[in-house]
């Protein structure tokens, strides 16, 4: 993947994101879209996600989780922070 237009994002996402099925989701949303990454449930409820892969790609990965039953996001803390180098597939923590 060319990774000038590639960008890595440490996404905290709140609201009804445990329990849900909202890792298994972002799983096979980020498998099938071809992004990198992992996503991990934190102990205060909210879900933990580092995803890299080009913007509109890790666009299309949260619109393919919010499309999921049950699952709610409230609120999302972003930020970009450095690429991966070799990081490959998706996995959930």
């Amino acid at each position: 993947m060319d990774n000038k237009n590639m960008i890595r994002k440490r996404i905290t996402f709140y609201g009804w994101v445990q329990g849900v099925g909202f890792r298994y989701r972002a799983y096979h949303a980020a498998d099938s879209i071809g992004v990198t990454g992992w996503v991990k449930n934190k102990f205060d409820g909210s879900v933990l996600m580092e995803i890299q892969g080009t913007e509109k790609q890790i666009d299309n990965v949260i619109l393919a989780i919010e499309r999921g039953t049950y699952i709610r996001i409230e609120n999302m803390d972003c930020r970009t922070i450095p690429l991966e180098e070799n990081e490959r597939g998706f996995r959930i923590r």
